[in-house]
């Protein structure tokens, strides 16, 4: 039977085999790697060679000064990020409903527009629109008679910029999947709320938002399996050594005491202990969502 199917279907398959490489040689095949995580690793003995410690790195990092910081700071960022999961929701119902052509294209291209700048560009223009001396955002404050506010050396207002500004960067883009979710709605089900006088915010709550709640649902497994791990890039650059008390995250920890110290264990031990919080968690998220509405993932 499987034969007989992959006869009719080897050009799909065709298709998707060279994702299937991909994964297998760029995620797989590094897993052999995450040994070091229990073992003393030195590049001169190799992975085989190297003294097998069991979980001391991992102990080392419970115990260490960073260790409660960085779950703080990772928490506070990654909870920062999913209360503004509904956001992207919200636009592409208030795109959805919008009318008049020119009008949707033009918000839709502007709120598109920042996906495609660059992070080292964004983050860029972040600094200098935040600068205490010629930041266009303290320009506008010391205009209203309040004195400049060193906004990327105070770690208090650091959360709220990394966060505000990446949502609003991929805000755009992340509507565009519920768009194509809300074209799939059948529009005979509006048609007859219509004639049962059902208002606009009546169809959306009791149509558009039943119709999309799989997409939901998947989007916000997705994001919950990715709770522990945050953009590195745009934090590194971000970061400074006066923010670092909010800034420090597990990503830029295992950056710095892998690459920068070369305590390649070590950081290995730390990005397991992270990889392992974002699988219990994806799989978690997926058995509830799997009972409570029979979409899931797998």
């Amino acid at each position: 039977m499987f034969v007989s199917r992959l006869k009719r279907t080897w050009p799909l398959y065709v298709l998707v085999l060279p994702a299937i490489v991909h994964f297998v040689i760029f995620q797989y095949v590094p897993m052999y790697g995450v040994q070091i995580a229990f073992k003393n690793y030195y590049v001169t003995k190799g992975i085989w060679g190297s003294e097998w410690i069991g979980f001391d790195h991992f102990e080392r990092f419970f115990q260490s000064f960073y260790f409660w910081r960085l779950i703080r700071n990772t928490l506070l960022i990654s909870l920062y990020q999913l209360a503004l999961f509904p956001v992207s929701i919200i636009v592409a119902l208030s795109l959805n409903e919008l009318v008049n052509g020119w009008y949707k294209k033009t918000v839709q291209t502007v709120t598109y527009a920042p996906h495609f700048i660059s992070v080292v560009v964004m983050n860029g223009m972040l600094i200098a629109f935040l600068s205490p001396s010629t930041g266009i955002i303290n320009k506008f404050i010391e205009w209203l008679g309040f004195e400049a506010v060193s906004f990327m050396t105070e770690p208090v207002w650091f959360k709220s910029i990394f966060v505000l500004s990446g949502e609003w960067q991929n805000l755009g883009w992340g509507a565009i999947i519920y768009l194509a979710a809300l074209v799939g709605i059948n529009p005979e089900l509006h048609e007859a709320a219509r004639v049962d006088g059902a208002t606009r915010l009546q169809r959306i709550w009791h149509i558009n938002i039943p119709g999309i709640m799989p997409t939901i649902v998947i989007l916000l497994i997705l994001n919950v399996g990715n709770f522990m791990t945050i953009g590195f890039e745009r934090i590194y650059l971000l970061q400074n050594s006066l923010n670092m008390e909010a800034s420090d995250i597990i990503q830029t920890y295992v950056y710095r005491s892998g690459l920068l110290e070369g305590q390649y264990s070590f950081s290995s031990a730390v990005g397991l202990f992270n990889s392992v919080i974002n699988l219990i968690l994806l799989l978690s998220v997926n058995h509830i969502a799997r009972k409570l509405n029979s979409t899931s993932l797998l």
